[in-house]
């Protein structure tokens, strides 16, 4: 069976994430470290990780992973920005390590004015100035696919490729490949065929080995629109086929796999659980 889970709130403390985790019976749990709109953050306490630590190994929910704030923009062309952007992500991978996190999930960034290129060579600046802060960590960057709304890098493979081939330390970086953003850049995921063809061209330019989690979203917007809606699963454009064959895939049965759908409840059952129930009935 895949590793699947949700994201989940840490409202109550980090624990908290795990238990709620647990109750649905996932296998993973993502979760922001800190408010992922504000750039400051209290410190986490040596309660916060030892009662964290504990609930990981009490409830058996495993691979827990952090998703970094969005205000972080490391292929900005503000050169205030990027710094706090780069003290940020600094900051993440450091509660990421004080709680036992292997893998923090960050947005590549969006460049804003000038070129692509450009933005490309910020974050790989970016990116080198945080593994060289980060030296002693073994916390790592998971690189997001993204939708390609605006400006933003990562919708495509070639841009992931760009920023890891330049990379310094190349080793310290993997992939998070988020369903609905891969299909919004205009990848296919269904029917069979295409779904292979796009892995093949992923393995051809990164390489599967790089993906380190996946996000599990279906999409409110078509495919090829570059717009990044999230809908629960089965109900937007990709419907249950990729889910499917992505569930299925032995290559993938050891990585962990996180629903970022939206929350509340429906017909008195929580969407998560409904989500999951469904990514379940999907998989042999």
């Amino acid at each position: 069976m895949p590793l699947i889970g949700a994201h989940m709130s840490i409202v109550g403390g980090y624990h908290k994430a795990v238990e709620a985790a647990a109750l649905e019976h996932m296998d993973v749990a993502q979760l922001f470290t800190k408010n992922n709109n504000q750039w400051k953050a209290k410190p986490i306490t040596d309660d916060d990780a030892r009662r964290f630590r504990e609930t990981l190994a009490a409830t058996g929910v495993g691979h827990p992973l952090s998703h970094s704030s969005y205000l972080i923009n490391l292929a900005s062309g503000d050169i205030e920005l990027r710094r706090k952007s780069i003290h940020a992500t600094v900051i993440e991978l450091e509660r990421a390590e004080r709680l036992g996190i292997g893998h923090v999930v960050l947005h590549p960034g969006a460049y804003k004015a000038g070129t692509q290129a450009a933005g490309i060579k910020r974050i790989v600046s970016s990116i080198n100035q945080i593994h060289r802060r980060t030296a002693k960590l073994a916390a790592n960057i998971l690189l997001e696919t993204t939708a390609g709304q605006g400006t933003s890098i990562g919708h495509t493979f070639e841009q992931l490729a760009a920023i890891i081939e330049e990379v310094k330390k190349p080793d310290r970086l993997g992939v998070c490949f988020d369903t609905c953003h891969v299909f919004a850049a205009g990848y296919p995921l269904s029917p069979k065929k295409d779904y292979l063809a796009t892995m093949r061209n992923f393995d051809r330019v990164i390489g599967l080995g790089r993906i380190k989690a996946f996000h599990l979203n279906d999409s409110k917007k078509p495919r090829g629109s570059r717009v990044d809606r999230h809908e629960h699963i089965g109900l937007g454009h990709l419907g249950d086929e990729p889910f499917r064959l992505l569930l299925n895939d032995r290559r993938f049965r050891k990585i962990p796999m996180c629903l970022e759908t939206s929350k509340g409840e429906h017909e008195g059952r929580t969407w998560d659980a409904i989500n999951l129930a469904r990514l379940r009935r999907l998989t042999r």
